[in-house]
């Protein structure tokens, strides 16, 4: 069977990758359409095709202007842009929606051809970020009744679409972890190690993520004399200034180590490998990519108890109430007191790891909600 997966952004390059690996495997003729591949993807397609189908000409530019016209060229390409790479595809698999709007545009056009599947990787849009969600995710909920069948990776994200009144059918299929890109040298060059033990918040900082509640819980902790380092890897989509002057103002400056910026996997791998701590203060998820890119490192990991956090095994990562700076503090404490304590958390989410699924399972069940989504778009009169 044709299927052609569609993430025109690449917002989850990784999953698509792993995700459409898996189901060139089962036999399927696959093809991922999304935006030119950059020299920063790590994504090197196994077993099924890519196609830079989307923003060909705006992913060109730099600048101020990138934006307005990356919408632009999608929204006409939604309105008159060629169909050729969904040509012979019996289901069609959105990843994302960029940009509520156009979108619409694209399911029209391509509902009467094709059997129609959309993951919702969260069940609030751009994670409730107001500016994007207003722009890009306005009227989000209402394409959801247009596919024939929608994927999540857990039941809280299924029984929030039903509170929106969606009654799109939905499949769970779990998010396996991920495998980084392997560091190089210069990579863990940059990274050196450290003489104390390392907590690292890691990937992109954007304020559900919590971030401003470990910097208040790591202030809290070498307040009491508690001597441990503080990484922080990736790219800020929130000014965090004044947050990294209250802890320079305190007199620690020199506990945090920042590499702010577009980081490539081999660079957060070369983070990862250095961390004692993994540090995932979210105040909202459904489902985290870095989270599932972090559990083969035998590093300790703190969690609020937050959507997909709250259904971890007990014990598997040290959990904390969601948005309580003064929890988190008493979760890192004897994680960064004890080495012991540390590796015996590290065991545990190793072992997690190895309990989370394969990429194999889950395009077993991403095939079944293909199947579910073939016998939909027939009954509604498309001739598959």
């Amino acid at each position: 069977m044709k299927l052609v997966m569609a993430d025109p952004s690449l917002f989850t390059g990784r999953y698509d990758d792993g995700l459409c690996a898996g189901l060139a495997r089962r036999g399927h003729e696959v093809v991922l359409a999304g935006r030119p591949l950059r020299a920063t993807d790590a994504i090197v397609p196994q077993g099924y095709g890519y196609a830079p189908r989307f923003f060909g000409k705006s992913e060109a530019l730099s600048g101020r202007m990138k934006q307005a016209a990356k919408g632009a060229e999608y929204v006409a390409d939604a309105l008159i842009g060629s169909r050729r790479v969904f040509a012979g595809a019996a289901v069609v698999h959105w990843q994302w929606l960029p940009f509520a709007m156009a979108d619409g545009h694209w399911l029209r056009r391509l509902r009467t051809r094709h059997a129609l599947v959309h993951t919702v990787h969260n069940a609030r849009p751009y994670h409730g970020d107001g500016a994007k969600e207003a722009m890009q995710g306005s009227g989000y909920f209402g394409l959801l009744e247009r596919f024939d069948r929608l994927i999540v990776h857990g039941e809280e994200t299924g029984a929030a679409l039903a509170e929106h009144g969606i009654s799109t059918p939905v499949s769970i299929v779990p998010h396996p972890p991920m495998a980084l890109a392997v560091a190089g040298e210069a990579d863990l060059a940059a990274v050196p190690p450290s003489p104390r033990p390392r907590v690292l918040f890691f990937g992109t900082i954007k304020p559900y993520k919590g971030f401003d509640l470990l910097i208040d819980a790591a202030l809290a902790l070498w307040g009491e004399g508690a001597d441990f380092d503080l990484a922080v890897a990736g790219q800020p989509f929130m000014s965090i200034d004044a947050l990294i002057e209250r802890v320079r103002a305190a007199g620690y400056g020199e506990r945090l180590i920042l590499d702010l910026g577009f980081l490539t996997e081999p660079r957060l791998d070369a983070h990862l490998r250095r961390a004692d701590i993994l540090a995932f203060p979210y105040r909202h998820i459904d489902s985290s990519g870095a989270f599932l890119s972090a559990c083969h490192y035998g590093a300790a990991m703190v969690t609020s108890d937050s959507g997909m956090f709250a259904r971890l095994p007990e014990g598997a990562t040290v959990k904390f109430p969601v948005g309580e700076a003064g929890a988190l503090a008493d979760a890192l404490r004897p994680l960064v007191a004890a080495r012991a304590v540390r590796e015996a958390a590290g065991r545990a989410a190793l072992a997690l790891g190895e309990q989370l699924g394969s990429w194999d399972e889950a395009a077993a069940l991403t095939e079944a909600a293909y199947a579910d989504a073939l016998i939909a778009a027939r009954a509604r009169g498309v001739k598959l």
